[in-house]
């Protein structure tokens, strides 16, 4: 066995191995005896088939098999060996030559390797990153009490439609009639919905549903129609107005508190806007950490200054995903991954070298914390801690949820070890102007 190194630059070598008859004859002799020992034919006692037969049956599979085990085990111990840290796994050569598998050659292969970059760089306080105080405007506090009290409210009968307002209406035209549809007013299209806005119970309107209502599938929904039959239907529609309700704000009374804030927790609107205060703030100083999160991973991604094996990357993925990815597809997804892969590097390099502990706990936390928001999505804000605990538990069982978990905890107690380390230069930017970034 010979094993030949061909240092193409930096990051990518060829490695050419050279297997004689000798390298590879006791592997396939065992794997013959194995065939033979387990071989089930027709004529013959198991265990007692001819060897002669045993290599007519088996032998090319057993050279081949033979020869790449004595692949696989010499370039594992020469990259063990060399201390090289390969990119994904060695891929032949895009010059091999073909190979004629005959037993008692001597074989020749080529093997393309990629290294990741050594990184190698110090953190102190001369480094600087951007951290933005937002500041909160009463528009701001205004927007979110609105917001709040409107999530909480309820729907009642109104007079005259408004442009957030729903109708209840019959649509019919000759030989059917659809009765009882609720129309949401922000559903229908923007040219159309000013027709709308001010009906009353008893107006009837002319409306051609494929103008006023461009989503096919709740346009089908609406008329109570297959997609199929909806394509054979006249547009043209007489809607009769039967009911007005509008959305009214939840009103300003301790069981409204109750339910947004908790039993007890609020007992007064002067309570009630020191919560939303308190609420912006906390909103403010988690968008302003994941901002400095995304500003602090380009700035050191920057600083680590990295050249990357991207040809070789590029084909790994390739290979590796065995045709579910074109090359095509991938160059389209390039830059998006070349970035997160980039920043991998990083962070396990600053995890390692500042002693970064990922501990279940912290998990746990960040799982609980993504449950809670999913819970507040649907209104629910005082989930009990047992129901958050069961949901966390629920989502790392996931193997793909877990991952994104694990990795989002990475990326938070990474860039917390950095924040002590270097300088963050404050500034003040209003809601409308962080938004802009």
């Amino acid at each position: 066995m010979n094993i030949k190194e061909n240092k193409i630059d930096s990051l990518n070598l060829e490695l050419t191995l050279q297997i004689a008859a000798a390298d590879y004859a006791d592997k396939k002799k065992k794997k013959l005896s194995d065939f033979r020992r387990k071989a089930e034919i027709k004529g013959f006692r198991k265990g007692m088939v001819p060897a002669s037969l045993v290599e007519k049956m088996y032998g090319q599979n057993a050279l081949v098999d033979s020869v790449n085990d004595v692949i696989s085990e010499t370039l594992s111990k020469y990259l063990q060996d060399n201390n090289i840290k390969p990119v994904g796994e060695p891929l032949p050569s895009e010059d091999q030559p073909s190979v004629e598998w005959k037993d008692g050659n001597d074989f020749e292969f080529k093997f393309d390797v990629a290294q990741n970059p050594t990184l190698d760089f110090e953190l102190s306080s001369s480094d600087e990153v951007v951290y933005y105080t937002i500041t909160s405007t009463a528009e701001a506090k205004a927007e979110m009490k609105s917001n709040l009290l409107r999530q909480y409210g309820s729907l009642e009968e109104g007079t005259e439609a408004k442009a957030d307002d729903f109708i209840i209406a019959d649509f019919e035209q000759e030989g059917m009639k659809v009765e009882g549809t609720y129309v949401a007013l922000r559903s229908i299209s923007e040219d159309v919905r000013p027709a709308f806005v001010g009906v009353k119970a008893g107006d009837v309107l002319n409306v051609n549903v494929n103008e006023a209502f461009t989503n096919e599938a709740d346009r089908a929904a609406m008329l109570k129609v297959t997609k199929d039959e909806l394509a054979t239907l006249n547009p043209e529609f007489k809607v009769s107005v039967t009911n007005v309700k509008t959305f009214v704000d939840a009103p300003m009374t301790q069981e409204t508190f109750d339910k947004i804030f908790g039993e007890g927790n609020v007992k007064s609107e002067a309570e009630f806007d020191a919560k939303i205060e308190e609420r912006l703030k906390a909103e403010y100083v988690q968008e302003a950490d994941y901002r400095l999160q995304k500003d602090m991973r380009d700035y050191l991604v920057s600083k680590a200054a990295m050249e990357l094996p991207e040809k070789f990357l590029k084909r790994w993925i390739f290979v590796a995903n065995d045709g579910k990815f074109t090359k095509e597809d991938i160059e389209k997804e390039w830059p998006l991954f070349i970035e997160d892969y980039r920043w991998q590097l990083v962070r396990d390099y600053l995890i390692e070298k500042l002693g970064v502990k990922i501990e279940e706990a912290d998990v746990m936390n960040s799982a609980k914390g993504y449950a809670a928001y999913q819970f507040a999505m649907y209104g629910m804000n005082n989930v009990p801690e047992e129901q958050l605990e069961a949901f966390a538990k629920n989502i790392l069982s996931q193997e793909k949820e877990s991952r994104r978990i694990i990795e989002q905890v990475e990326n938070e107690k990474t860039v917390n070890a950095v924040r002590e380390l270097i300088s963050l230069k404050k500034k003040k930017i209003s809601v409308a102007k962080f938004r802009e970034l």
